[in-house]
């Protein structure tokens, strides 16, 4: 579910609380949240809606000066339409973990493993520790270039990046991407131990 940055910061605020959207296939679910730049929106509850019983007030409550310009910028996808109550969760916990760089042994250890099942999950191979890498040696390289040094496909890249932003690792930019403090500790510790079992 894709919230418009505006939106966001209104939802932040506590001055936006409901949602709607048309989906053939609900993309969120009641009790979930979503990772956003403003932090963690919590998606409160979810139900289908009529149109004709959304009102001028919900119109408003959802960010819109009227219901007129809410059904406007409603895409009519053939879609079920549904009334998402939202709500600031807090700050992004992945900012406090990228700022992390205390890694001992133990915990460089943890998170090799942890990247090397991501490896062994990949049509593509061993690609984070090296992803790293190319992220180190090109900061703020936009994807589209990044992905014809990497060989992969930008969409596959970013994907995958994605993965390595959720465990402290890298920062998204516009355009693209530095090593968190974190990123560059575990990477400084890779060249150093190469595995977690060497000497």
């Amino acid at each position: 579910m894709l919230i418009r940055k505006p939106f966001l910061e209104k939802i932040k605020k506590g001055e936006i609380h409901l949602a709607f959207r048309r989906w053939q296939k609900v993309g969120v679910k009641a009790g979930g949240t979503l990772k956003t730049s403003v932090g963690v929106i919590r998606i409160d509850s979810i139900s289908p809606v009529i149109e004709s019983k959304i009102s001028e007030k919900e119109a408003k409550r959802a960010g819109f000066s009227d219901l007129k310009s809410l059904m406007a910028d409603l895409r009519d996808n053939g879609g079920d339409l549904y009334r998402i109550e939202v709500s600031f969760g807090g700050e992004d916990p992945r900012i406090s973990l990228r700022e992390d760089i205390k890694l001992d042994r133990a915990s460089y250890a943890e998170l090799y493993q942890k990247l090397r099942r991501m490896d062994s999950r990949s049509s593509c191979g061993d690609w984070t520790i090296q992803t790293l890498g190319l992220i180190a040696e090109n900061p703020m390289l936009p994807a589209i270039e990044l992905s014809k040094k990497s060989g992969h496909q930008k969409e596959w890249l970013k994907l995958n990046i994605r993965k390595l932003k959720n465990l402290g690792l890298t920062i998204s930019h516009n355009p693209g991407y530095t090593l968190s403090p974190r990123g560059k500790k575990f990477l400084q510790m890779s060249k150093k131990y190469v595995s977690p079992n060497n000497p």
